[in-house]
């Protein structure tokens, strides 16, 4: 096996959508959200439209988020009262009638879906809405759950190596999801334009804790073997899915059949705040027992305390690395789906003529 050395983090593509908050989060009341080291100022116009304006006043760069709504579709200015539209011009000046025409703050695309608000801060003329990734179980109704947003002292690329290797469940998550399964099994990469795809099976195995819980509130007292599978699919820029569940060993689930286990999906889509910092928004949603609040609210709880081991060690990580800036990362064959992601990300930054000085290769 080649061993290489690679960039320990990477910078974020501009020209990219990013959620930026949930949908519920954003009303008429100004909110502060800083995506790709930019502090946006959000709120919603009188019609329920999402805007996102960059939070600096043109006048003295007052932050917009601490200001109020004005208007149909406008905000002031909390320092001295100046008035911009939902584009970002301004429509008011305090004691004179004749407005500076050079009076503009930015104002970024925004596209509303999934339960998320996303932004685009690079070339406004590339901000094509089908380009949002695919999370359409978020709000398809053949599926039901919930999410939250955790705030991780790290940079974004620490929490996409994260996903897209889980093998890191058998020894973080030992008590809830990990099993040692994880580490033998066999599993296959596969990747297609800005789509990366890991998919492994673990077939007639004992069920972890988590997932025998779950077996247990669709198909009560269950006991006994179960097939189970990870697919884990990366869309760029940082959005990765994973396809997760457990089924009664045998009964067809590898061929397509899950009719006797249970289904969820993990979704995840983690937005870059700073070089060191980033916003994880994740929801877990299942295809089982769509009526049941307390299901609902069990998952997104329990799945929320595995999620705090993984925070914790992102967190040491990247402690370790600004201790460390002379170590390198090297990679082993587990990290074979988060190196096409890596590149996938290196095309986009260079493409943007923004890539960072390449990591020396080593045998």
């Amino acid at each position: 096996m080649r061993e290489t050395t690679v960039n320990k983090v990477l910078g974020h593509p501009l020209n990219a959508w990013y959620v930026a908050a949930w949908d519920h989060e954003v009303n008429r009341k100004p909110l502060a959200r800083t995506v790709a080291n930019r502090p946006l100022a959000m709120y919603r116009t009188e019609d329920g439209r999402a805007v996102a304006l960059a939070d600096a006043c043109w006048h003295r760069l007052a932050p917009l988020s601490m200001g109020t709504p004005e208007g149909r579709d406008g905000i002031r200015c909390p320092y001295h009262g100046i008035v911009y539209n939902s584009a970002g011009r301004c429509i008011s000046m305090p004691a004179q009638e004749t407005i500076n025409p050079s009076a503009t703050v930015a104002s970024f695309p925004v596209v509303e879906l999934h339960r998320f608000v996303w932004v685009w801060l690079g070339d406004p003329t590339k901000a094509d809405p089908s380009l949002v990734p695919d999370m359409h179980q978020m709000d398809d109704p053949a599926w039901a759950g919930d999410g939250l947003t955790i705030p991780v002292a790290c940079n974004y690329q620490l929490v996409l190596d994260n996903l897209m290797d889980l093998t890191h469940e058998e020894f973080v998550h030992s008590s809830t999801i990990g099993q040692e399964e994880l580490s033998e099994s066999e599993f296959v990469v596969t990747h297609d334009g800005d789509t990366v795809t890991v998919e492994r099976w673990m077939l007639g195995i004992d069920a972890p804790p988590f997932w025998l819980a779950n077996m247990r509130d669709r198909f009560p007292g269950f006991e006994g073997k179960v097939d189970r599978w990870q697919i884990i699919h990366f869309e760029s820029p940082s959005t990765i899915n994973i396809d997760v569940g457990v089924a009664k060993a045998g009964t067809g689930a590898p061929a397509g059949d899950r009719s006797q286990g249970v289904n969820g999906y993990v979704m995840n889509t983690i937005t870059p705040e700073t070089d060191k910092s980033c916003n994880y928004f994740w929801a877990f949603m299942r295809n089982y027992r769509l009526e049941s609040q307390v299901i609902t609210t069990k998952l997104r709880d329990g799945v929320s305390r595995v999620f705090k081991e993984d925070e914790d060690m992102l967190v040491a990580q990247q402690a370790a690395i600004e201790a460390n800036p002379d170590y390198e990362f090297y990679s082993l064959n587990i990290d074979a789906g988060g190196m096409w992601v890596r590149r996938i990300l290196e095309g986009k930054l260079a493409a943007e003529g923004r890539l960072p000085v390449p990591a020396v290769s080593v045998a």
